[in-house]
């Protein structure tokens, strides 16, 4: 083993470290990265690596220690900003993952990552200007950034402004696995203009691509004056499975946060105006 033959090589070290990492011994994969890192005080790679396993292991509070250190010694890792952002949020420290975020931001100013990740953060403060503000910095930064653009068209949903929230959520049809969700949210919209026909139409669509949305569109008072016209395919409940996305935990707590947020905010604002008087206001603008 080459670690034998070199046992003061760090890289030695190293890649014997990936070799247990990649056969799931973490803690054998940390004691290693930890002896490249004795061997290697620049090896910072190393350094990440050792505060990613220890997360990964439960072990939070050490490895926010790690991540701190590793910033202070290299605060252009970006990497480790963004994994110690992850822990503060998992934690609800939302204030101390957007100081992180933004020291980031300082060496890394054109990083979707980052921006798209302060724009959750500021979601789960219920700070939606400057959620906005961030998300469509990470937009333009990656014009395919569809989760990006989902976020800012429920968030003008939430606002009433229909008009900005179409244009967001049309852009997430581009996007297969936004797109049942893109066609459930228009069909709210096209509810609140009272356009009854393409509320049912885009709704029919997202129950066609994600039979989810036959229960969820059911619950949904908005949808009330039209739910016999909705597709509903005969299908045990049973059968109908979660979709599969590659949403992140942090990425469906802020969806969520703001669908619950659009429940209470939204449903008010339905009783305050009429569709008619909501086109009114759009045409206001």
């Amino acid at each position: 083993m080459l670690v034998d033959k070199y046992p003061d090589n760090a890289f030695a070290h190293r890649m014997l470290a990936e070799i247990y990492e990649k056969e799931g011994g973490m803690r054998k994969a940390i004691d290693e990265y930890v002896k490249a890192v004795d061997l290697n005080k620049k090896d910072y790679n190393s350094y990440y690596k050792i505060s990613f396993l220890l997360n990964e292991l439960g072990k939070k509070e050490d490895a926010t220690v790690m991540l701190n250190n590793l910033l202070s010694k290299k605060p252009d890792y970006i990497d480790a900003s963004i994994l110690l952002g992850d822990i503060y949020c998992s934690q609800e420290m939302y204030k101390e993952a957007l100081n992180v975020y933004t020291m980031g931001l300082k060496h890394s100013p054109n990083s979707y990552d980052l921006y798209y990740n302060m724009g959750m953060v500021y979601t789960m403060l219920n700070d939606f200007q400057s959620a906005k503000i961030c998300y469509e910095k990470a937009a333009t930064i990656n014009s395919l950034a569809y989760h990006a653009y989902y976020a800012l068209g429920q968030i003008n949903l939430i606002e009433m402004d229909l008009d900005e929230a179409e244009k967001y959520f049309n852009k997430c049809l581009e996007d297969k696995e936004q797109e049942p969700d893109a066609y459930y949210k228009l069909g709210k919209i096209y509810m609140l203009r009272g356009d009854h026909d393409n509320a049912v139409n885009f709704v029919n669509l997202a129950i066609e691509l994600d039979k989810n949305y036959i229960k969820i569109a059911n619950q949904e008072p908005i949808f009330i004056p039209v739910k016999s016209r909705f597709q509903m395919p005969i299908i045990d409940e049973e059968d109908i499975k979660p979709r599969k996305t590659s949403h992140t935990k942090k990425e469906k707590k802020a969806m969520e946060h703001l669908d619950k947020t659009y429940g209470v905010v939204g449903n008010m604002n339905l009783h305050k105006l009429k569709p008619g008087k909501i086109k009114d206001r759009e045409r206001e603008r």
